[in-house]
């Protein structure tokens, strides 16, 4: 018997936790197989693979990402394999099984929410023919042209699952994202969330959780992401799972969390200030800053405390925030939402997440969509398309926005040019010539909603650009602005110089460039102060330790300096980068 599991996932470094915890729970691992795929790759190939595998029976686990790839593979697999019973689980399926059933009518049958329970007494039943499939909770499957539904499924104690950390590595598993779930169910009842649905919420022991995060720190896995929908829904848990982890960190591993702002209490905010750097990260979702929009989606949020929360965290730099807005909800116009972007990216986020409202099938979203006037796509993931409050035209430059946003903000390229433009909190400095410089744009949704614009009217949008070209693009843009006299430009103006200044500082602290843009500030005048620097470097060794026996020569090829107008200038050490920003080492040195 050959059950397989299979996972079709949104990119390669991520894993699929539910086909590994279904098999962990199943008494008949050895009758288990799992394969994992993208959505990118080729859907003949992944047929092809599927059928030379030879199941007995194949599973699926479904999502919003991946439905559509999934129902053209059980289509053409049901074709091939008339006699072949086809499962599907997961959140896509769960709320809606008869209507699914009768769209695709090459399925078996759906597992119904949590499937370990489920899934282990299914396995039971091809492998030893007991129980009947009318036996099973949590099960609906088709007998010829009857549909049988057997309810709700059975709920699962978390402590009795197995670990399945182990499989995962050995599948290979070590340089991909894994999925860890340490709680299930969420406190909250916002309207737009699956995860409502389930109000009992129920943890994994502490003592078996300290026990699998000691397995991942051993194993230096780079990323584990806890998948708890609210992970700091219990204080108290949650602080004694981090204090755990800043105990026994091993330089390598960093673990991701969601969680709510203002749950973040005195206690929690002064242990993550004194994490190290980079082992943390943390996913808010503010979603808005509308408090009509809060009280609508039945989201309670103490507004004062998230904000205060996270501009601490952003002060310190040792824990990567990163925030999230949802466009397209109920009683916020197109200006409610340049007030929530602003407001939020005035916290100083490391990454800021424009998202648009998906209408997810089983949400109390979805049954309102009606009175909000609420248009979205009809195909997954089920994005908005307009509502009451917010036109398709909006949605269209909230997209430009989001664009601008997650390359000129959320990639860290451009961090001392926003800083300059915008304002921008952040623990860095900027070169002496613009700092006290007014915000250069009104808002920091002016100047991304500009920018889009720009992209737009040149024709820039449609194309794939190199970083390199993003700074030429980013100069041309401020040029235009500044000649324009746009509404949305503010303050006095930087000199082109100036400009280019800071691009090239952002340049080099991604990269050492092999070659020198043609727009960076010239060195000619600068190379003997460059060269004497160097040279007393090896003498004195007062900023560059780590790179102690290298000559004056070899210094100058591993590093970089850019001398800086004013006097003095800023070393770049790239044997040394912020783990939270990604950016090499900037040492500012006070004389050149």
């Amino acid at each position: 018997m050959n059950i397989l599991l299979a996972a079709v996932n949104a990119k390669y470094i991520h894993s699929n936790p539910a086909i590994y915890s279904l098999r962990s729970a199943c008494g008949h691992k050895k009758s288990v197989t799992l394969a994992e795929y993208t959505i990118n790759h080729q859907q003949e190939k992944v047929l092809a693979d599927i059928y030379e595998r030879k199941p007995d029976v194949l599973a699926f686990s479904c999502y919003i990402w991946n439905i559509s790839f999934i129902e053209q593979l059980a289509a053409d697999l049901s074709r091939l394999r008339p006699d072949l019973p086809i499962w599907l689980g997961g959140p896509e399926v769960s709320c809606h099984c008869r209507e699914v059933l009768q769209r695709m009518p090459g399925v078996k049958g759906i597992m119904r929410g949590e499937g370990e329970k489920t899934f282990a007494q299914l396995a039971n039943h091809y492998t030893e023919h007991t129980p009947a499939l009318t036996q099973i909770p949590g099960i609906c499957f088709r007998e010829g042209d009857t549909l049988y539904d057997n309810g709700e499924p059975l709920p699962v104690e978390l402590d009795s699952l197995s670990f399945w950390g182990p499989e995962v590595l050995n599948d290979g598993a070590e340089n991909r994202i894994i999925y860890y779930e340490s709680g299930r169910g969420c406190p909250f009842s916002c309207s737009y969330c699956l995860s409502s649905l389930d109000k009992a919420v129920r943890f994994r022991s502490l003592e078996l959780v300290k026990q699998e995060v000691l397995y991942f720190l051993e194993k230096k896995v780079p990323r584990v992401k806890f998948i708890d929908r609210t992970f700091n829904c219990d204080r108290k848990r949650a602080l004694e799972i981090w204090e755990f982890i800043k105990n026994h960190h091993n330089g390598v591993t960093c673990f991701h969390f969601e969680v709510d702002g203002d749950l973040l209490d005195e206690a929690s905010l002064a242990l993550l200030e004194t994490m190290p750097a980079g082992v943390v990260q943390l996913e808010i979702g503010v979603q808005t800053t509308n408090p009509r929009t809060l009280e609508e989606i039945r989201r309670k949020t103490d507004q004062e405390q998230l904000f205060y929360a996270v501009k601490r965290l952003t002060a310190k730099n040792h824990v990567h925030c990163h925030l999230d807005l949802i466009a397209g909800l109920p009683y916020e116009d197109y200006d409610s939402f340049r007030r929530s972007f602003d407001q939020v990216f005035a916290l100083g986020p490391h990454q800021l997440q424009l998202g648009f409202l998906k209408v997810l099938k089983g949400t109390y979203m979805e049954e309102m969509a009606e009175a909000y006037q609420l248009k979205y796509k009809s195909a997954p993931p089920y994005e908005v398309l307009s509502t009451k409050w917010l036109s398709y035209e909006q949605i269209i430059r909230l997209k430009g926005v989001e664009e601008m946003t997650e390359i000129y903000a959320n990639s860290n390229q451009f961090c001392l040019t926003l800083q300059a433009l915008l304002g921008q909190a952040a623990p860095r400095s900027v070169p002496q010539s613009v700092q006290g410089r007014a915000p250069q744009f009104t808002s920091p949704f002016a100047f991304f909603e500009a920018l889009a614009d720009f992209y737009k009217q040149k024709g820039l949008a449609a194309v794939s650009h190199s970083r390199l070209r993003r700074y030429e693009i980013l100069m041309a843009f401020y040029r235009t602005a500044v000649e324009e006299r746009r509404d949305s430009l503010n303050g006095e103006p930087l000199a082109e110089e100036e400009l280019k200044l800071l691009l090239a500082l952002d340049l080099y602290a991604r990269e050492l460039c092999k070659s020198r843009p043609d727009w960076a500030p010239s060195l000619d005048r600068r190379k003997e102060d460059i060269r004497r620097f160097y040279q007393q470097e090896t003498q004195e060794w007062r900023y560059l330790q780590a790179y102690h026996g290298f000559t004056a020569p070899q210094l100058s090829r591993m590093t970089h300096l850019e001398p800086l107008p004013e006097g003095g200038g800023v070393l770049f050490d790239y044997r040394s980068r912020d783990p939270v920003t990604g950016n090499v080492r900037m040492i500012w040195l006070p004389e050149l």
